[in-house]
């Protein structure tokens, strides 16, 4: 195989920068979400796959987790809770939607609570710092032990950063083996099926690592 085609492991980082823009209540975060960059609003939804979390795990996403432990609004933090960010084509398709829940919210009650001073929200946003591990796959096959090798930072380079950069939304992965045409359609087909967004990432690692192992299961060496 040339080496052009040879799929490159690369793992990866993440910084989390400040905009200087910071929400005390629901008016506050709705005008933030029109206020920041969409890749802010990316950053705290996808985020937190990359980072030790000490929240409550049923709140998946940062505004999720500050609506419920800072305004205590459980009805919108479910509300929140259950947007899949993997549904949106882009991260300014996500904003709006998240703009369109809120902005819901308010309509409903007549007065917003305010958070504590010490809980503002503070919108941050990721720089993802990218390195090559130096390693290289030649053959899907490969995948099925290297898998379940790999680093969190390198599922989520792969697998979730990928989808802002592949072709179509399609994981690195997914991307790769459509390009070279060799026969893996119903590889192809169970990775498209893969939701990234509600699992961890050595969770996410396992889905994938099944995907390939019993692809290759069926097939001959």
């Amino acid at each position: 195989m040339p080496n052009h085609q040879d799929f490159a492991i690369k793992d990866c980082a993440l910084v989390s920068l400040a905009t200087g823009v910071r929400a005390q209540s629901l008016p506050g975060l709705r005008e933030g979400l029109l206020t920041v960059p969409a890749d802010s609003v990316y950053h705290h939804f996808w985020g937190g796959l990359l980072r030790a979390r000490f929240d409550d795990p049923e709140f998946n996403n940062d505004f999720a987790v500050w609506v419920r432990h800072a305004l205590h609004d459980l009805p919108l933090a479910e509300r929140l809770a259950v947007i899949d960010p993997a549904d949106f084509a882009d991260a300014e398709a996500l904003r709006q939607e998240v703009l369109e829940v809120v902005e819901q919210r308010l309509d409903e009650i007549e007065a917003p609570a305010w958070a504590p001073r010490d809980r503002q929200f503070h919108f941050l946003r990721g720089q993802l710092v990218v390195f090559d591990t130096g390693r290289r796959v030649q053959e899907p096959r490969e995948l099925v032990e290297l898998l379940p090798q790999l680093s969190p930072g390198s599922v989520f380079y792969h697998a979730i950063d990928a989808r802002r950069r592949a072709p179509a939304g399609q994981d690195d992965f997914h991307a790769w083996l459509v390009d070279l045409d060799d026969g893996h359609e119903g590889l192809i087909e169970r990775l498209a099926q893969i939701d990234p967004y509600f699992v961890s990432l050595p969770q996410l690692r396992d889905q994938y690592a099944a995907a390939f192992g019993a692809h290759f299961a069926g097939v001959p060496a």
